[in-house]
């Protein structure tokens, strides 16, 4: 089987700590602190529960600890010391184990995309794995994953991407169609599966969607689920893919049964998706039912966030972007990058997803952003700027659905001019249906 040494991810990784470089970090946190640097004390000040109580004359090694400790993700300075020996130690299990971790039965990995797929086998596993992607956090959802499903799905997705990725409206048509007979098919074929789910809008509903596909079929004797919302490192974590193999190693440990309380509240919450009202969903967010899948209510909100706003018409998304794009001037990746990493408070975009917003935003009778070119594979290296329109709609002076938008669907829910709209008052957390 593949082994993994600490040379397989380059050691720079902001998901690989090493103990001693923290110590020496908070050693330089607490000088900087006593000396009265800014950025120190802003760092105390964000992370430290008592800061506000204490000089730098009282501030001891522990203090820095603690801060740096929660800067990386973790409650405590003993429990970043614990993360880091259990890292070590799954690094030191994966080089010194003589068979696979997941071999004890016949195993299928499923995940919605492929930013795992290659890391598995280096973290010490060797069962099978299945790319299921379905982008249903954008474009138009049905009721029924059957025939009419696919269909509406595989246009969707060709014209949205498809030529960004090279594959025909009959490619992605057919992939979608053999990823579903190898779900249902998975019964008869593995023992055990094991579902790789992040919290954030992209991962959850295509988890609802794979749940509800299994309720109303055969489940796996094994059905399992490691799902996480963050993992302490250096960086933000936004997705497993940031990873490396003895994270996903320690992760296999977390991993729960799927139960049939989780599989009904799928189904329920498929059914609210795909409705032409958001008002389902709503009700479904604030409900303790929706406690059975943790990360669900959060991703759910997030989802609703992107109707346009009570306030100018905007989503969220398309709101972040246009507040990107007027702070400085930017290309469309830089724009992306800024979003993913500083302002999208649940990161949930795949690049090419993030093009389809931005060329939407351009395409409107009305565009609020300028282009340089809007179908060309070299899209991240064009800059963007904003429109009189765009500038008027981001001030709240014009809404955005008066500047003619492309027409969009989120869920079962239509988005169009000229026609009744569901929006989202975010500061009441509430739906409203206008033109």
């Amino acid at each position: 089987m593949t082994s993994v040494s600490p040379e397989a991810v380059p050691p720079e990784t902001p998901f690989r700590l090493n103990l001693e470089q923290q110590k020496k970090r908070a050693k330089a946190l607490l000088r900087r602190y006593r000396a009265a640097d800014e950025a120190a004390q802003q760092r105390f000040f964000s992370h430290h529960p008592k800061a506000s109580k204490v000089t730098p004359a009282d501030v001891k090694l522990a203090d820095a600890q603690l801060v740096l400790a929660r800067e990386l993700g973790v409650p405590s300075w003993a429990k970043l010391k614990q993360h880091i020996a259990a890292m070590d130690n799954s690094l030191q299990q994966i080089e010194s184990q003589s068979k696979a971790v997941d071999s004890d039965m016949k195993t299928l990995h499923v995940r919605c995309g492929s930013d795992i797929q290659q890391v598995l086998p280096m973290a010490g596993f060797s069962g099978e794995f299945l790319e299921y992607q379905d982008p249903v956090c954008q474009g138009p959802v049905q009721k029924l994953n059957d025939e009419a499903y696919r269909q509406d799905r595989a246009d969707f997705i060709a014209a949205a991407y498809g030529h960004l990725v090279g594959m025909s409206r009959e490619d992605i048509y057919q992939d979608s169609v053999a990823a579903d007979q190898r779900l249902l098919s998975a019964a008869e074929n593995y023992q055990r599966v094991v579902l790789w789910f992040e919290h954030d809008t992209y991962d959850q509903l295509i988890l609802i969607k794979i749940l509800s596909l299994w309720a109303q079929a055969k489940t796996p004797a094994q059905l399992q689920m490691v799902s996480l919302n963050h993992f302490p490192g250096a960086e933000r974590f936004i997705g497993l893919g940031q990873l490396p193999p003895e994270a996903i190693h320690l992760l296999w440990s977390s991993r729960t049964e799927v139960s049939s309380q989780q599989l009904a509240l799928a189904v329920d919450a498929w059914d609210a998706l795909s409705s032409d009202s958001p008002e389902s969903l709503l009700g479904l967010m604030h409900s303790p039912r929706c406690q059975a899948l943790p990360y669900l209510s959060r991703a759910l909100e997030r989802h609703l966030q992107e109707l346009p706003s009570l306030g100018n018409g905007l989503g969220l998304t398309e709101q972040l972007s246009l507040e990107i794009i007027h702070d400085q001037p930017r290309t469309c990746g830089q724009v992306f990058r800024a979003l993913m990493l500083e302002r999208e408070p649940m990161p949930w975009l795949g690049d090419l997803m993030f093009w389809h917003i931005l060329q939407n935003l351009a395409k409107a009778d009305e565009p609020l952003i300028s282009i340089e070119r809007l179908e060309d594979e070299d899209w991240p290296r064009f800059p963007v700027e904003l429109t009189e329109a765009g500038l008027a709609v981001l001030a709240g002076d014009r809404d955005y659905l008066t500047c003619g938008p492309v027409e969009r669907w989120l869920g079962g829910v239509c988005i169009a001019p000229g026609w009744p709209v569901w929006r989202w008052d975010n500061a009441a957390q509430k739906l409203s249906l206008r033109v």
